[in-house]
């Protein structure tokens, strides 16, 4: 397994430690004394595993190490990754993250592999848009912040008032937005690329036909010599 499949399978193996972490399994899980170890460990490990999300892809294309099992694995561990972020939150801090937040999620998720996976059988790909691209950074500052709104509603930061309540509610409904707004982008897109798809298989299909169904010119027979 090359570098770029390693990282990209430590966000695979991120995902059971970030549940395991926010559980109360976890040592430091309502323990006496303690001043949110507990938060800020789960923040640091998903901050971490939401780095490798570009790292594995730049370490592929740089090395040139793109691999049929990276491209199955990068959107599979990513997918993961942010499923089970907002279901664990949801238990976690669902003042911050109601239910129907998480269902909203995961099913833009599925609806974006989804188109993709239809535009891969077509024969045409979906980029991601900017909008996609600001998706995932709200996400990853909305996870983190819920993560932490969990044990601090305002931080006093040197004398400045840090809202973290404030600031993860706020980025949670700003990341559903997106995501909305995103999803329906992807969505046009796809459409306009299907039609345009279905018209180039329309148009090699009757070619084809009447190039079968074409009459073939009946042989000259050589004349006789009398």
């Amino acid at each position: 397994m090359n570098l770029p499949n390693s990282i990209t399978m430590s966000r695979v193996a991120s995902v059971p430690l970030l549940i395991w972490i926010l559980s109360p399994a976890f040592p430091w899980h309502g323990a006496r004394g303690m001043h949110g170890e507990q938060e800020i460990v789960a923040s640091v490990v998903f901050i971490l595993a939401s780095i490798t999300d570009g790292l594995d892809g730049y370490l592929a294309r740089r090395r040139k190490q793109i691999t049929t099992m990276g491209m199955l694995l990068d959107p599979l561990a990513d997918k993961l990754m942010v499923s089970a972020a907002f279901i664990i939150l949801v238990g976690y801090n669902p003042r911050v993250v109601p239910p129907w937040i998480a269902v909203l999620v995961i099913g833009r998720e599925f609806l974006v592999s989804g188109l993709r996976s239809i535009a891969s059988s077509e024969g045409f790909t979906i980029e991601a848009s900017e909008l996609g691209k600001l998706k995932t950074v709200i996400q990853i500052v909305s996870v983190v912040a819920a993560i932490l709104a969990h044990r601090w509603d305002y931080w006093n930061w040197f004398g400045f008032i840090v809202g973290v309540h404030l600031i993860a509610v706020t980025a949670i409904y700003w990341m559903c937005v997106v995501s909305i707004i995103s999803a329906v982008d992807y969505f046009v897109g796809f459409w306009k690329k299907i039609d345009h798809a279905s018209d180039d298989r329309r148009k090699r299909t009757s070619f084809v036909l009447s190039r079968k169904t074409k009459p073939t010119p009946p042989a000259e027979h050589p004349s006789r010599i009398s």
